[in-house]
């Protein structure tokens, strides 16, 4: 299996980015997808995750109400809609796949894709 992220780019803060995950390869359809990031000299940080069905969804306090993760099953990718960015939220984003739990736990996730750069800075 195989994640590939896709929609990152530089930002104003206030704007909005929609980032995309296209997933390649035989996956099971119940697996839970999530987003996480890395800023430089922080610690990977859970953003968003949902479930196989796109029923239940889990976001961080940190992005809760300013982002949307969605996934369409026939598509077979995963989308986090950012709106209200702020330069805070400047990072590499990285899709994550795999997990039976909707967790915030990166451990959870054995499969990761290359990340895509999203940078909020007027």
């Amino acid at each position: 299996v195989r994640l590939v992220e896709s929609g990152g780019g530089l930002v104003e803060p206030g704007g909005s980015l929609r980032l995309s995950c296209e997933v390649f390869g035989a996956t099971n359809s119940r697996d839970v997808m999530a987003w996480f990031r890395a800023a430089p000299g922080k610690d990977n940080e859970f953003v968003a995750a949902v479930s196989g069905s796109g029923a239940d969804t889990k976001y961080s306090d940190s992005v809760k109400g300013r982002f949307t993760i969605s996934r369409d099953i026939a598509k077979m990718t995963v989308s986090l809609q950012m709106n209200s960015l702020k330069p805070e939220d400047t990072a590499k984003y990285y899709c994550a796949g795999g997990s039976l739990l909707l967790s915030p736990w990166r451990k959870y996730y054995p499969t990761w894709g290359q990340g895509t750069q999203v940078t909020v800075d007027s």
